[in-house]
């Protein structure tokens, strides 16, 4: 039986058959005629970016922005590109102009069709032109994941290393001690304050040669303008302990009708003032004891094994620089004596100076003391400034106002300031915040709130995923999810764009960040 006479088969062409074939596919709704080249596009990861964007969603954060930087003037969408910089610490970390690169491999979900770096420096001037009504948008977008009854919060400040030498107007680049390599550098401060579940609320920049105590009492008032919660545990390290402080949070506490507690550690430039109160201490069986300091309670926790370790370190360095100083004191009475021997000839002045610099390289200043009156080198050593020493080692010191925390409660919340450690960590590592390279304050501070945004997802991420028992942590999560792809493919006139298939792992994340997967 004849169906179809398509002429003949040598004058068949594209264009006689292709209206055919398209017809037919139509009956049996398939999709049209392919004959066309088949074009396809790069893949670009998705499945990270996209989690991101939910998790954004999630928190609000999107509508925090936009409520922020409302403006009817500014035709850049200013909350696409800010999120693209977040989202960039976090999967890619990378310069402003990296970050651009970066954006060619993600499909980045919502995002302008062209982005400059021109665009990017343009929507971090507009973050600080409005960020402090940024900033309590987002305190908005976080108060409903704050305890309202009861609120530990955790204080702590690192330093950031800055490059660049140029000076400006109300430049907050300084010189001052860095924490990660010890020495002098050009920086800025960054204080971060978290709850006891490392949920991070806030965070200020100062410039790099502030002192930390004075940073205290401002984050203070801004932690109760922003949050209104009814009580306040402050846990804060050493550096930021002061007498000024105390007084200051004393004065500050039941204002308002709340109540302001602290939980400080006390530095150890502090512990000579202790000596009597550390005599005297009837440490329990679990190495706890409570006296009073400066009108407040004094909890001391003391490790007994931590002790003897720190004890026996310190006689052991003392005795590596005497057995120097004796191979010093041979070799001149061996000279005075008349024994030659090979290489520079010895004297008193010479053993004095490499003594002194090795008693200050093993800082034991406070213990072994060069008699620079006698006549011949010699030294002595202060076994009473061991003992008070020793008094001291293995124990940790807190003050507290808090009147219903127990002594083990009290250590228990100030050793919880380690995660707030972690998430320096973090920012340090994963998110890359240093070095940096901006030169106007404003930009500096701006991306320090870029940083701090990535950090809160970041710590949402971890709470979720721990919350639901996965030991994924956020970095290996983004990494998994960064495998699902979106392609996309041009053939003739059409543009078809799909999703790579979820593997199981990959949904068990998105269900673990209670966020949906990607159509």
């Amino acid at each position: 039986k004849v169906v179809a006479n398509l002429g003949r088969i040598d004058d068949l062409t594209a264009d006689k058959l292709d209206p055919l074939i398209n017809g037919l596919n139509r009956v049996v709704g398939r999709a049209e005629n392919t004959s066309s080249d088949v074009i396809a596009e790069s893949a670009r990861s998705y499945g990270d970016v996209f989690a991101l964007h939910e998790l954004w969603k999630d928190l609000g954060f999107d509508r925090a922005l936009s409520r922020g930087l409302r403006s009817g003037k500014r035709k850049l969408d200013v909350e696409a590109l800010i999120r693209a910089m977040v989202f960039n610490r976090l999967c890619d970390p990378a310069s402003k102009l990296g970050c651009l690169r970066w954006l060619e491999t993600v499909a980045m979900p919502a995002m302008p069709e062209t982005v400059t770096h021109q665009h990017l420096l343009r929507s971090m001037d507009a973050l600080m032109d409005h960020g402090e009504r940024v900033e309590l948008e987002l305190a908005k977008q976080i108060r409903p994941l704050v305890d309202q009854d009861l609120t530990v919060v955790f204080y702590d400040l690192t330093t950031v290393r800055i490059h660049g030498g140029a000076k400006v107007d109300d430049d907050i680049r300084a010189f001052g001690m860095n924490k990660e390599t010890g020495g002098i550098a050009r920086q800025f401060v960054l204080g971060v304050v978290q709850t006891a579940d490392g949920l991070p609320l806030m965070h200020n920049v100062h410039p790099g040669n502030v002192a930390e105590t004075k940073t205290l009492q401002g984050m203070l008032q801004t932690v109760l303008q922003r949050f209104p919660i009814q009580r306040v545990v402050l846990v804060a390290d050493r550096g930021l302990l002061s007498l000024d402080n105390i007084r200051d949070l004393t004065e500050m506490a039941d204002r308002d009708g709340r109540t302001l507690e602290f939980i400080l550690a006390v530095p150890a430039r502090r512990y000579t003032d202790l000596v009597e109160t550390f005599q005297e201490l009837a440490f329990d069986e679990v190495g706890l004891a409570e006296s009073k300091f400066a009108g407040h309670r004094l909890i001391v926790a003391h490790d007994r094994l931590r002790a003897e370790e720190q004890s026996a370190h310190r006689r052991k360095r003392i005795a590596e620089v005497e057995t120097m100083a004796e191979k010093s004191v041979a070799k001149l009475e061996a000279q005075d004596a008349g024994q030659t021997a090979r290489g520079r000839r010895a004297s008193d002045r010479g053993a004095y100076s490499r003594f002194t610099r090795a008693v200050a390289e093993a800082e034991l200043t406070r213990f072994l003391k060069p008699d620079l009156r006698a006549e011949r080198f010699s030294w002595s050593l202060d076994e009473d400034a061991i003992v008070r020493a020793e008094l001291f080692d293995g124990t940790l010191a807190l003050i507290t106002n808090a009147p219903d925390l127990t002594p083990a409660e009290t250590v228990a919340r100030y050793k919880s300031l380690a995660d707030i450690e972690r998430g320096f960590r973090v920012l340090k590592s994963d998110i890359e915040i240093a070095p940096v390279h901006h030169r106007l304050p404003d930009r500096i501070r701006a991306h320090a709130m870029i940083c701090f945004l990535a950090l809160i997802l970041y710590r949402v991420m971890r709470m979720r995923l721990k919350a639901k028992g996965q030991s994924a942590s956020p970095r290996t999560a983004l990494d998994l999810l960064a495998r699902i792809q979106r392609h996309t493919t041009h053939i003739g006139t059409k543009t078809f764009t799909g999703t790579s298939r979820s593997q199981p792992e990959q949904l068990n994340l998105f269900e673990a960040l209670n966020i949906p997967k990607p159509a």
